[in-house]
């Protein structure tokens, strides 16, 4: 039977690097790591992350996509081309899945082209391209849309989606609900948390309104094999060894639930 990875975003180590998120991964016992291509240098180049997965034995199970307004201009400006060197650098480092933002409502074309797009990537690469859940934005207490064609991708012709349970939080949904709702769409969680704050807090699972543990031991109980992310935010953490306690203990209670859904599913 094949069961879910648990995986460490390379963002979950920030401030630190990207090449601590693979030592932290090792030291832990994560089975593998997400790349999040972004600013950071080395996140960028495929041949250093390569050299980092071999040393430190830690597989990279999943790469984000440069999608971020931070990495406008990160593998050109180009959406298209972002996605496919996405993919390449997935089919090199043995990665099956690419985590991507739908467009924002300032790229048109882009958005015009997106859904149909992505599907054609599905069929023509030989990764999971899976489109992960927004939210809206607000300010001074109004919402605009962002995203196109939507940030909630439930009723849009998507084969493969990513739930984050931090922008569920942010756009009032639950993630529970997400999780029956997609069904078989589901192909990939970012595991955190958050609570109605328009900050997107990206907090430790258990800390927020999400109902995190119960996410995941559903995950378990449906028999999810896919792909469990750690994607939290960190910097609270005064040294690197709270951060190390931080993200064990997360873990381990991904571990637990996972499996306690499963012992259920056996039964």
């Amino acid at each position: 039977m094949s069961v879910a990875k648990i995986g460490l975003s390379t963002t979950a180590v920030y401030p630190e690097a990207t090449a601590s998120a693979f030592e932290l991964a090792a030291s832990l016992g994560f089975d593998g790591v997400e790349l999040m291509v972004a600013v950071d240098a080395i996140s960028q180049d495929v041949d250093a992350i390569e050299k980092l997965s071999q040393y430190h034995q830690v597989p990279v199970l999943s790469v984000h996509a440069p999608v971020l307004l931070v990495s406008q201009a990160t593998w050109g400006t180009d959406p298209w081309e972002k996605l496919r060197r996405s993919a390449e650098a997935a089919t090199r480092l043995g990665a099956d899945v690419v985590v991507v933002h739908p467009p924002f409502r300032w790229q048109r074309n882009y958005g015009a082209a997106f859904v149909e797009g992505i599907r054609r990537l599905n069929a023509e690469t030989e990764v999971t391209f899976a489109v992960e859940n927004m939210f809206p934005w607000r300010s001074a207490g109004r919402a605009f849309q962002a995203y196109l064609p939507h940030w909630d991708p439930t009723d849009i012709d998507y084969d493969y989606l990513t739930l984050d349970l931090s922008h569920a939080a942010t756009s009032g949904c639950q993630s529970l609900d997400l999780v029956k709702k997609w069904g078989d769409r589901l192909r990939h969680v970012h595991l955190t948390d958050g609570t109605s704050s328009f900050k997107d807090d990206h907090l430790m699972p258990g800390e927020g309104n999400q109902q995190a543990w119960e996410v995941v031991e559903e995950l378990g109980r449906r028999g999810f094999d896919g792909h469990i992310v750690l994607e939290v935010v960190t910097r609270r953490a005064k040294s690197r060894h709270e951060r190390e306690t931080l993200l064990a203990e997360s873990l381990a209670g991904t571990r637990r639930a996972y499996e306690q859904g499963l012992a259920a599913r056996i039964r």
